[in-house]
């Protein structure tokens, strides 16, 4: 465990992270200093008395007089002042390098541009089914530090390529990285490249390393080694057999995914990833399997939310990137019409790959928000434009007929015209449920 009894720490960025990191610090004995560029930032009236809080830029004389700088995942090291600081030596961290400087428990660490927040809570459940003390945070539902607070065997971390470029003493006993595919190219100017080298690092000191067989960029930089194991469709140590419908490992037929609860071949892959890092620490096989038979998966990832005359309305909300959106479209085969509603701030990426799974026959793109007409040349002969989702669907709901399927799968980001993504998931099954 570290001692930062007086050091000189200043917290970059609020909100729920930020705040988590006041606290640890408080309860260390250390009053540090916070800055946020927003002007209102979120959480700013939650501050305890004494912390020092400056906000609308970022202040170059606390930066510079820090020892110990502590930087949100929401802020680039990019940026100037924080390459300054860095220039000068001043150490730069995160809230998950904090965290991993206490935690005593194993940790499973998972990243990937898709599919991480199924596989988290997969391995959550798994491990409270078996009776662990377990906790579950980072990326998804708690800051890590609050996990601190309470006693586990277990931790499972959910992890963004932002949280891993602050992240150095890792050292996860089960580390997977799911795949990379396009994502946040607004944050890595330097392209996919920039970004697999911070999804990579969480590989670093790993006891074994969960890598995807059909995904060369989730290996490690020096490529496979005595720690990895592979999952894949149709291949791999842990593999999805397509032919006979099952999860296999090691060529053993384990579970038939008719038993699985979660629907989607994208979602059994995520279960074969949870099953593999739950292998990896030691939770019992029968606890994982049951696990897989009755967890629902989560809100807003290909989720129904309504299903009436026949026509099955599927919330995806939490599609914000390309490589979400060819995973739910990967293998879908509705009896009827599908109708895919794509949009949002696609953050510069290339929507290219989309293009061969709307070659289907009974398909209409309907297009929202911010990047729709991008969008619309993916097919611009089955492609509708609209300002809003809400008139999208609108539009959609006379023409639909028993077997057909509307998808809010965007590939985009929602911050154009929601709060977040969950807002636009919510407002999606707010209105199937009015017009469906």
């Amino acid at each position: 465990m570290a001692d930062y009894l007086g050091k000189k720490v200043v917290i970059v960025g609020l909100g729920l992270t930020g705040l988590s990191c006041v606290d640890f610090f408080m309860a260390r004995g250390v009053i540090p200093r916070v800055m946020d560029t927003r002007a209102a930032p979120p959480g700013k009236d939650k501050l305890p008395d004494g912390v020092e809080c400056h906000s609308g830029s970022l202040d170059t004389g606390w930066l510079m007089d820090a020892d110990l700088i502590v930087v949100s995942p929401g802020v680039a090291l990019a940026t100037a002042e924080l390459q300054a600081a860095a220039n000068a030596g001043i150490e730069i961290v995160g809230d998950i390098e904090l965290f991993c400087r206490e935690a005593t428990a194993p940790i499973v660490a998972i990243t990937g541009s898709n599919g991480k927040s199924t596989v988290t809570s997969l391995v959550g459940e798994m491990a409270k089914a078996a009776n662990w003390q377990v906790g579950v945070g980072g990326n998804i539902g708690l800051p890590a530090l609050e996990l601190l607070k309470k006693s586990c065997q277990l931790y499972v971390l959910e992890l963004s390529s932002f949280q891993l470029e602050t992240t150095y003493g890792l050292n996860a006993t089960a580390a997977a990285v799911l795949n990379v595919t396009e994502d946040h190219m607004d944050r890595y100017p330097q392209g996919v490249s920039q970004y697999r080298a911070a999804k990579l690092r969480i590989y670093r000191q790993a006891k074994r390393c969960i890598v995807n067989a059909q995904d060369p960029l989730t290996l490690p930089e020096t490529g496979m080694d005595s720690r990895c194991v592979s999952f894949g469709v149709d291949c791999g140590d842990y593999q999805l057999d397509s032919e006979n419908a099952c999860l296999k490992v090691h060529n053993q037929s384990l579970l038939a995914t008719n038993e699985i609860k979660l629907t989607g071949r994208h979602n059994y892959v995520n279960g074969l990833v949870a099953l593999a890092l739950a292998d990896a620490v030691g939770i019992p096989r029968e606890a994982s399997l049951a696990t897989l038979t009755v967890y629902p998966g989560l809100d807003h990832r290909f989720q129904l939310v309504h299903l009436n005359n026949g026509v099955r309305w599927i919330n995806d909300s939490k599609a914000t990137n390309v490589g979400s959106t060819v995973a739910a479209l990967d293998g879908l085969n509705p009896e009827g019409t599908l109708y895919l509603l794509l949009g949002g701030d696609g953050k510069s990426a290339d929507f290219s790959p989309l293009k061969p799974l709307l070659c289907r026959d009974k398909i209409w793109l309907y297009c929202f928000g911010r990047d729709r007409k991008r969008l619309a040349q993916l097919r611009p002969e089955i492609a509708t434009l609209t300002e809003t989702m809400e008139q999208a669907m609108r539009d959609i709901a006379p023409r639909l007929v028993a077997g057909d399927m509307v998808l809010l799968s965007p590939a985009c980001a929602s911050l154009d015209q929601f709060r977040n993504f969950e807002q636009r998931g919510h407002e999606f099954t707010r209105l199937a449920e009015e017009l469906g």
